[in-house]
């Protein structure tokens, strides 16, 4: 799912990107929380987008996946974006819980952390 997430955030899909989050999903960052997928495309758009596209690559490393029952999940991991010239312009970790819905596994809430 998240390397799914991250090629289409590479191709500038976002709507495909924030295809898995659950409509009601939370997500927590240094800029306080939000709620919902609309909130969460403006931020994106706001803070990594321009009008071609995403301004830097997007990788996930470092990942782990628990269980928490049948239908949930935890995932703790880290987020790389890297700009065109190869420097790493942000990077810190996440921690997603996952549900498993009839249209597969989304993310119910987001918690990342950039690292200076």
């Amino acid at each position: 799912m998240l390397e799914a997430s991250a090629a289409a955030w590479n191709r500038g899909d976002l709507d495909r990107f924030l295809d898995d989050y659950a409509e009601d999903a939370t997500f927590v960052g240094g800029s306080g929380l939000i709620r919902g997928v609309a909130e969460l495309e403006r931020r994106y758009r706001a803070a990594y987008w321009t009008d071609a596209g995403p301004r830097d690559t997007l990788r996930f490393a470092d990942i782990r996946v628990t269980p928490l029952g049948p239908d949930h999940a935890l995932a703790v991991g880290r987020f790389i974006l890297t700009a065109p010239d190869g420097a790493v312009t942000s990077t810190g970790f996440f921690t997603l819980v996952l549900v498993r819905t009839g249209s597969g596994w989304r993310i119910v809430h987001d918690h990342s952390s950039e690292i200076g």
